[in-house]
Order: C-alpha cells, then structure tokens, then sequence
C-alpha cells in the first residue's frame, strides 16, 4: 500500500548521473486534478525531487501561484475554478509549509485507481517508485516516491506575468526525458504530452472496438486503460527494454495490446467487455 502519510516512500534510484531515474524503463503517468488532502511528511524540500534540473522553474512556479492565491478571484480565475472550488486555490498558499504525500498517494482519480497501489507487492510497490513517474503543471515531472503537498494548477493555466506553462517546462523538462538512458512509456494525456518531448518514446492510445470490428479513438477508457497499463509495467520483471516487453506485460495482465509500427503500442478496449479486460 502507499507509504503513509507521515512515511517516506521509498525514493527512486538514481544512477549517479543528475535528474536520470536508475531503471531502464520509465513510465510517464498524467497527474490528476483531484488530490488526496492532508499528509504529515515533511514539508516540500525542492532539493529532495527528482529531476532536480527543473528546481529553478519549479521555485518561480510555486512563488507565482503562492502570490496569486492571496488575490482569491483572480487566483480562482487564472485556475479556471469557480468560488465554490475556493479551498482548492487555497491550498496553493501553503505550499512551502503544507504536509507532504509521496506523489503516488497525492494523486487520486481514475489513472490511480486502475493502478491500485495499495494492492501491490513491497517488492511492486518499490519498484513504481523507480518506474513511475508524474507530469505536474507545478513540478513539471515528479517521481513516484517524491514527497508534495497538495496543489491546484492544470496544464493548461495562465499565470498573470508568465509566460505559458508550455514555454517554461520545454526547454528544461524536454532534455531531461532526451536524456533518460532507457525505455520511456509515455502514457500522459495530450496537455501534459506538449509540456515536454519525450523522444523515441513508446506512445500509447487506447482503441475502442465494436462488434463488427470496427476501431476508434475513445476516452471513457483511456484513463482506466493505462492505469492497468502501468500496473502491468510496474509488475513484469525483468524490466521491459522495447515495445514488444510492453505488449507483453500489458498481455499477461490480461489486457488486450497491440504493438503499432515501431514504436507505439495500441490498447483495445471491446465493445461490451468489462472495462479493463480488453
């Protein structure tokens, strides 16, 4: 289960060299607008995150949406909330002092759900610490076991006096994914993809096929799809090196998985089955 609250998740390896993950695969997980509440880790330590070579836009982030929640309408309008969601702005006024969660029990909603944590092994729920890691608006990626505080802040939202989200996490997040030694299994939603290339990453969307075999791009099982998804590439051992070892892991948990090209894999969702049994 995830670490509690007041726990240190186990921190992803590293192999030495600045911002790598030390696993030959990373898994890229979109994060979700629904946060768990609360924590008693420590409070935020930049220094402690992976990937510290986003520390500085990080820092100018948080300063930015720490000044915004002091002015509540413009906080709520620059958030894309409304003044029922107030308490969610709220949040970024704490950032620095706030409780901690490791990332993969900070996140909720259906991704996390379909990745279930809380059922895996130690010895799987180790290893998502070394596999998994979440694009972030605010953090631009975190690993799986890096300790934050709750926050609200999409993709897609403009800070008064900055520049776009996008034109500030490409330049710094972009190099850091060119620079990951291995596999990348690039399972983020189409906002957080343009936040930063990933290049030679496996690419994945999820197919909803009917009876007369028919295929379309669908959403209603996207997010519970690659939520398998990644509970599949957190499982399989040894780590998977190419998209064939995705396919694979994908299968063995009962998923239908096809590979596409040279580099992307296709995850089929029938009409009529139960959602997540292909």
């Amino acid at each position: 289960m995830p670490a509690p609250a007041g726990r240190r998740a186990a921190s992803p390896r590293r192999t030495g060299r600045e911002g790598r993950y030390g696993a030959r695969v990373l898994v890229l997980l979109p994060p979700s607008e629904t946060k768990a509440h609360g924590g008693d880790g420590p409070p935020l330590n930049l220094d402690g995150l992976s990937f510290p070579e986003l520390t500085d836009v990080r820092r100018t982030l948080i300063r930015a949406v720490a000044a915004l929640a002091e002015d509540v309408p413009a906080s709520l309008d620059a958030l894309g909330l409304s003044p029922r969601q107030s308490a969610e702005a709220a949040r970024n006024a704490v950032l620095t002092t706030a409780g901690t969660l490791p990332a993969l029990a900070r996140y909720t909603g259906v991704v996390y759900d379909a990745l279930d944590l809380a059922s895996l092994s130690a010895a799987d729920r180790d290893r998502a610490t070394s596999r998994l890691a979440v694009s972030s608006a605010l953090f631009g990626l975190v690993g799986g076991g890096d300790l934050i505080p709750g926050y609200r802040l999409s993709a897609g939202s403009r800070l008064p006096g900055l520049a776009s989200l996008r034109s500030l996490w490409r330049p710094v997040a972009g190099p850091v994914l060119a620079a990951q030694d291995g596999l990348i299994v690039d399972l983020r939603s189409g906002a957080y993809a343009t936040l930063a290339d990933a290049p030679g990453a496996v690419a994945v969307r999820v197919l909803s096929e009917d009876e007369s075999g028919a295929r379309s791009v669908v959403s209603h099982a996207n997010k519970h799809l690659k939520g398998r998804l990644a509970r599949a590439l957190v499982q399989i051992e040894p780590e998977p090196t190419g998209v064939d070892e995705v396919v694979e892991a994908a299968t063995r948990l009962g998923l239908i998985a096809e590979r596409r090209g040279s580099g992307a894999v296709d995850l089929i969702s029938r009409v009529g089955a139960p959602v997540g049994a292909g």
